[in-house]
């Protein structure tokens, strides 16, 4: 039976960002699901939430909000119930959960995680300093970054850098190139965690094949001969092997799932040099 179309409406007082990201995680769990979603951010007035109940009427629909203003909510959630429209706040049952383990009310200020603190200018710098040494450059200052990625041209390299500097990691990456030695400073970095990433060699030659396609370049060349990748990939192996660097296969995973693994490699070396600080035996 085909999917039933279904309107999901995402209503936020900030950027509505994080509701997005709740949206997308929630549907991806459901093939083939034909959703049609209407996105009404910076939601903080009754006079901006009346112009959106029209919508909410003729395309009707799950509703799914994050509202912290009261009245906004409430107003929203009035009109929902007349409209006989499921409405859910979908950070309540968090919100709720922490005020009851911290011992403290949440405040109720829109867009509070997007304030300039901090942690805003610490992932700017993050940003700043991973496009200022992606492909190698730069690698005279590779010390002062927190995590290295290396690999075979069309290993995801360089999106990954950006994904985990947008999480406020400094990151740097370098390309592996058997006729072209990377410079021996990466084999003596002492602050940053190197991470090997690497592919199956078909998987990589249809990327590099499509990448040359989208250039209207020649698709015979040696950068797209399976022997040729092949060694190419069994060279970076070798490298990673010898200097005890993690690895990680990026064949079938996202550019989200390649972050998120090598943040817990991160997070574990970390942990692990803490214990050693304290003297503690590591688990």
């Amino acid at each position: 039976m085909p999917a039933k179309k279904t309107h999901l409406h995402l209503l936020s007082d900030s950027t509505g960002e994080t509701l997005e990201m709740i949206a997308k995680a929630a549907l991806a769990q459901f093939e083939d699901a034909d959703v049609i979603r209407h996105f009404w951010p910076m939601v903080r007035s009754h006079q901006h939430l009346d112009r959106i109940v029209s919508d909410l009427a003729a395309s009707p629909g799950l509703v799914l909000f994050t509202l912290v203003n009261t009245q906004t909510r409430e107003a929203l959630e009035a009109h929902c119930r007349r409209l006989g429209l499921p409405a859910v706040p979908v950070l309540d049952r968090v919100t709720e959960a922490l005020e009851v383990q911290l011992g403290q009310e949440a405040h109720g200020r829109p867009g509070r995680q997007h304030l300039m603190d901090e942690a805003y200018f610490e992932r700017v710098e993050a940003i700043q300093f991973t496009i200022a040494h992606d492909d190698g450059i730069a690698w005279e200052e590779w010390e002062e970054a927190e995590m290295v990625l290396a690999g075979v041209s069309r290993t995801s390299k360089t999106p990954t850098s950006i994904y985990l500097a947008n999480r406020g990691y400094r990151v740097a990456n370098i390309p592996i190139v058997p006729e072209s030695p990377p410079p021996q400073a990466l084999y003596g970095l002492r602050k940053p965690l190197v991470v090997g990433l690497t592919t199956s060699p078909d998987r990589l030659v249809q990327i590099r094949r499509n990448r040359l396609l989208t250039l209207n370049e020649r698709t015979e060349t040696a950068y797209v001969d399976n022997d040729r990748v092949t060694e190419e990939l069994r060279y970076a192996r070798r490298m990673f092997a010898d200097n005890g660097w993690p690895v990680i296969d990026v064949s079938r995973r996202s550019i989200e799932e390649t972050a998120a693994a090598i943040i817990k490699i991160y997070n574990e070396r970390s942990r692990n040099a803490r214990k050693g600080e304290t003297g503690t035996k590591p688990i």
